[in-house]
């Protein structure tokens, strides 16, 4: 199966796509939305952000309530928003049906326990293929930033501190910072890394990160006061810290009465679409 196109639509003077492919890291029929700005219509060039969304969601939540398109039509930025696990009839679900786990839940790691090996392995698609088929296929560039909320935000973190030389810029919206120390991580980490909660784990964790990783890029985090995850799952006091003890630079803002909704990201997109503009080379 080739690339196919499952929706067209008109948006800010640019263009709103679904498409559809084949992925090999993942074993199985994905979708992807991307927004063209108009600057491509008249053979521009443009870089990209790819956006990470959080446990349930598609490419669609963020492409529809942030609001986004409109400054990235201004910017001249092309925003890739990926699924958010391997999906189909072969892909294994929970047992339980649980949300954080399974369809919807992929973490952005590279699975290494049964049965989630053999599809799970998000990391590898969000960093690789999928830029791959974008850079190959649309009028982008090779300059990328990387955001994301929630689940969406740790993957952003992870993926950018791991390939610091691959991305401009990265932020976050409601991370969460320190899987390894929160229900939400230890029961992914679990299922799909497997026991042991060293090494292995840490790799995926950003806290643990940001004092490997060289050289440092500019790093952006809203997060909101009254984001009902905000102490047992999300942790930002434990990403300050870890930021400080490793002498990485990073802007973190607690945005009073905020919570985890959409509604916080919208009122903030713009300032972080201006934030990843300001390190894209022209």
């Amino acid at each position: 199966m080739k690339n196919e196109l499952v929706s067209n639509n008109k948006s800010f003077g640019g263009w709103h796509q679904q498409w559809r492919h084949v992925s090999d890291d993942l074993k199985c029929t994905m979708r992807f939305a991307i927004y063209l700005p108009p600057q491509t219509e008249i053979g521009e060039k443009v870089p990209v952000l790819y956006w990470l969304s959080g446990l349930t969601c598609t490419d669609e939540n963020f492409m529809q309530k942030a609001g986004a398109h409109r400054v990235a039509s201004e910017l001249g930025i092309a925003i890739v928003a990926p699924d958010t696990s391997p999906r189909g009839e072969q892909v294994p679900d929970d047992p339980e049906q649980a949300y954080d786990l399974g369809l919807g839940a992929g973490f952005y790691v590279n699975a290494t326990e049964p049965p989630w090996q053999q599809h799970y392995q998000m990391y590898d698609y969000v960093a690789d293929e999928l830029p791959a088929l974008i850079e190959a296929q649309f009028p982008v560039t090779q300059q990328r930033a990387i955001a994301g909320h929630s689940m969406g935000g740790h993957g952003a973190l992870v993926i950018a501190l791991r390939n610091p030389l691959r991305y401009t810029s990265v932020s976050a919206f409601s991370p969460i910072s320190h899987p390894i120390k929160t229900p939400w991580g230890r029961k992914a980490f679990a299922n799909y890394l497997g026991p042991d909660d060293g090494v292995v784990w840490q790799q995926y964790d950003a806290c643990e990160l940001l004092a490997l990783s060289t050289p440092h890029l500019p790093v952006l985090v809203d997060q909101g006061t009254a984001d009902e995850f905000l102490s047992h799952q999300l942790k930002p006091g434990a990403l300050l810290k870890a930021a400080e003890q490793a002498d990485y630079p990073i802007n973190l803002r607690m945005q009073p009465d905020y919570n985890h909704s959409y509604y916080f990201i919208a009122s903030f997109i713009e300032d972080h679409l201006r934030f990843h503009a300001q390190y894209f080379r022209p």
